[in-house]
């Protein structure tokens, strides 16, 4: 072979290997690619779901290296051992932060028995402290237990954050989201701990669901609006133009910070999704694959939000299979995949 030739070979052996890395190959041989920056619930309220082990071994196949579960689960924890290039952010269930918040020896041992056996061989980047508490009567306890684990994590030089997953009931207003602002309970339970995470430098995780906003007000926001398919901006806030609702939920948080004094605190959506049924005509496979698939788009663009541009998004998912024991109707049916025989409900990569 002479120079020219032994090049072109590199180059093209060179160019599968990229191939092959960056565009895994599903069970049924179709091609799923797969953002960084993107990650999958994996809920576990189902009487039909596979076991862990396959769960685990699915999301390598088809390249997810970041997931959340919702508690510290012992056989989805079991199963991620070894498998260290799958990150997990693991909650701490809602029951249990009274007792967690009145004695910092609790929360002691409830790291000991849920997180310490798995430091070795699961990547467990995030510990959250509740799902959506705040506003509510659980919300006080979360600042405690936050600041307890913390303490833990930080006095055993662990690289683990602690945050929490709240939802944008918080807002009283969010519209233009330059007005974002909090409501007076979630003032009183969140910007405490926001302030606490901004001192820390770790991030918020909030949900967002253009879906319900859309539901909620159909008349105003239109269907293009909420699933990332309006090609010009639908309305302007001062400089800033908003072609996606998405984008306004997400900077009318930011703004609400902002007036509380937490200036630049970094945010990830711990969920987002769209049910593919259990509503009619704007609950389809195809709405749903719509709006997941520009979803993941928008977070491979770089492109940020108006209010911050250029900022990359970390997202996750909602989620990975259709749950059967959740609330029958839309809340059942917002799963990529279906559990039976983990194929997808529509195409998302």
């Amino acid at each position: 072979m002479n120079c020219p030739q032994i090049l072109v070979f590199f180059l093209l052996t060179c160019s599968a290997i990229l191939l092959k890395l960056y565009y895994p190959q599903e069970q049924d041989g179709s091609i799923i690619v797969v953002e960084k920056n993107v990650g999958l619930n994996y809920g576990l309220l189902g009487d039909n779901l596979p076991s862990p082990s396959k769960v685990i071994s699915f999301y390598k196949s088809i390249g997810i290296t970041k997931i959340r579960i919702f508690d510290p689960n012992t056989e989805v924890l079991n199963a991620l051992r070894g498998n260290t290039n799958i990150s997990v952010i693991v909650g701490v269930k809602d029951q249990d932060l009274a007792a967690l918040a009145a004695r910092e020896e609790a929360v002691k041992d409830w790291f000991a028995i849920n997180i310490e056996p798995y430091l070795a061989d699961v990547n467990i980047t995030t510990i959250t402290v509740g799902n959506e508490v705040i506003p509510g009567p659980i919300g006080p306890h979360v600042l405690p237990v936050v600041q307890s684990l913390t303490n833990l994590v930080k006095s055993r030089n662990l690289p683990i954050l602690i945050s929490t997953v709240v939802d944008m009931s918080n807002l009283q207003q969010s519209y233009p989201p330059s007005a974002g602002m909090f409501k007076p309970q979630a003032r009183e339970q969140l910007v405490p701990v926001l302030k606490f995470l901004s001192q820390m430098n770790t991030p918020i995780f909030v949900t967002i669901y253009p879906y319900f906003a859309f539901v909620s007000d159909p008349d105003h926001v239109s269907l293009d609006y909420a699933i990332f398919e309006n090609k010009y901006p639908v309305f302007e806030d001062g400089l800033m133009k908003y072609t996606h609702i998405f984008d306004a939920i997400f900077d009318a948080f930011v703004w609400a910070m902002e007036k509380e004094g937490v200036m630049d605190l970094p945010m990830v959506v711990a969920e987002t999704g769209w049910p593919s049924a259990g509503r009619g005509k704007f609950t389809t496979p195809r709405i749903a694959g719509t709006y997941n698939r520009n979803f993941v788009k928008h977070v491979e663009s770089g492109k940020g939000t108006p209010k911050r541009p250029n900022s990359s998004i970390d997202g996750y998912l909602f989620a990975t299979f259709n749950e059967n024991q959740k609330p029958a109707g839309t809340e059942q049916n917002f799963g990529l995949y279906n559990p039976t025989n983990m194929k997808p409900i529509y195409k998302l990569f």
